[in-house]
């Protein structure tokens, strides 16, 4: 959240604030032992660790996703638990959108290839080393039409995309010019696919070999949600047989991933570092709902309770 570019003042002003930029997991029971109030982003928070901290009293996650918390566990110990939502909505999208425009104009390739000389000795005034695709027209399919995924349907309506969604609660979030269909539905009729959704017990490695198979030979998958959602074990064999596309990945299911990760090698792969969410701007709202948060709770409050 904040690597030195943001001020934790708003915070150090709220109690007695200690920050490490990263915990091991045998260092978190040691370092939280005196905690009243724990904000966490991936750290593991088990019930084995709650068991260890007594005086806990409220976990704010500096995240929207909080699949590493035991809510459950929490719950029976009537710890409230929070996370940020929204606060990356248009940073996230913005990625979604510049990983597909990498996949649709390949301005890294061609650059790459201007600056290599290719254009100073064409016969002609232009040249293109892979088609070019026209994103008006395309059917954009979103999993998760949350913030984010309501926000990458604008973007798509902009380019002049027809919207398709699956979403847990379609009549309650339903959208102008976004058409609610079904997962096999979404897959089969969809140009390009962003994944918009946390990741859940319901959901892990739903994308696999029998829905990749599904989708368009010609068609993208792009993940800026999180990279549990994909079998990567299919998905890269997909890739290797150009059964589709291409994909484009800010997230993956192992991070940092190994340094043998298949997807290495596949020219058909884009992959970015997790940072669709880390713009300044989406981090100081991460930050301001946190502290919002931690506000809250000190009057008694709690805002956005997850269990």
């Amino acid at each position: 959240m904040n690597p030195g570019d943001l001020s934790w003042e708003p915070l150090q002003r709220l109690g007695n604030l200690t920050i490490y930029d990263r915990s091991a997991p045998h260092e978190l029971v040691v370092r939280s032992t005196d905690a009243d109030i724990l904000l966490v982003n991936k750290v593991s928070i088990t019930r084995e660790v709650l068991d260890q901290l007594p005086r806990l009293q409220y976990i704010a996650v500096t995240a929207t996703g909080y699949n590493n918390i035991d809510l459950a566990a929490c719950a029976a110990r009537d710890i409230p638990v929070t996370n940020a939502v929204g606060y990356g909505s248009t940073s996230v999208a913005q990625h979604v959108f510049a990983l597909l425009l990498a996949l649709t104009n390949r301005v890294q390739q061609h650059s790459r290839s201007v600056k290599a000389g290719d254009w100073a000795a064409q016969p002609d005034f232009c040249y293109w080393r892979s088609p070019i695709i026209e994103l008006n027209g395309r059917v954009m399919g979103i999993y998760g039409l949350g913030s984010i995924g309501r926000q990458v349907a604008r973007i798509a309506q902009a380019f002049g995309m027809d919207v398709l969604a699956t979403h847990r609660h379609p009549k309650r979030d339903a959208m102008e010019g976004v058409t609610f269909v079904d997962l096999p539905t979404l897959f089969a009729q969809s140009d390009i696919i962003s994944l918009n959704v946390p990741l859940s017990a319901d959901n892990e490695e739903i994308v696999d070999a029998n829905l990749l198979s599904t989708m368009k030979s010609t068609a993208y998958l792009i993940n800026t949600a999180r990279g549990g959602l994909i079998n990567e074990h299919d998905l890269a064999k997909a890739l290797r047989q150009k059964r589709i596309a291409g994909a484009a990945l800010d997230v993956l299911a192992t991070e940092p991933p190994p340094a043998d990760h298949p997807f290495y090698e596949l020219d058909n792969c884009l992959l970015t570092p997790h940072q669709a969410w880390a713009s300044v701007a989406s981090r100081q709202r991460l930050l301001d709902i946190t502290v919002e948060h931690v506000v809250a709770f000190l009057a008694g409050e709690v805002k956005g309770n997850l269990w």
